[in-house]
């Protein structure tokens, strides 16, 4: 873009630069991540992040636990996948088996048939 200046010349502005907002907000950058278990690419903000804690897999909730992670779904059949595959010690570089009894019983793996046995189970006071 041209524009004059106080002495009537002619000044040209300068190009924009690599780090300019307006460049930033067409380019967004999203990361992805591929779920262990159906192996989907997808926004890392639709997946959950599973590591291992003391031979033991554990969802990431702040996704700030220290240590190499693994991306799932949070579906019943990404987990089943996953468990079959033997997907969580190669992709968290482990050796030996994994317990998952943790990531099972985690509310995003629930079957709907256990939510309702659970609902069902008796463990709140009935109102009298």
């Amino acid at each position: 873009m041209k524009v004059e200046a106080l002495d009537s010349s002619v000044v040209q502005e300068p190009p924009r630069t690599r780090g300019d907002t307006t460049d930033l907000q067409r380019h967004r950058h999203f990361p992805v991540r591929t779920c262990v278990g159906c192996r989907q690419r997808v926004l890392n903000g639709e997946l959950l992040r599973v590591v291992a804690v003391a031979g033991r897999l554990v969802v990431d909730e702040g996704r700030r636990l220290p240590g190499r992670g693994a991306w799932l779904h949070p579906t019943p059949g990404c987990l089943a996948k996953a468990e079959r595959k033997r997907a969580f010690p190669r992709a968290l570089r482990s050796q030996g088996a994994l317990d998952a009894a943790r990531l099972r019983e985690h509310a995003a793996f629930a079957t709907p048939t256990v939510l309702a046995t659970e609902i069902g189970s008796g463990t709140s006071p009935d109102p009298q």
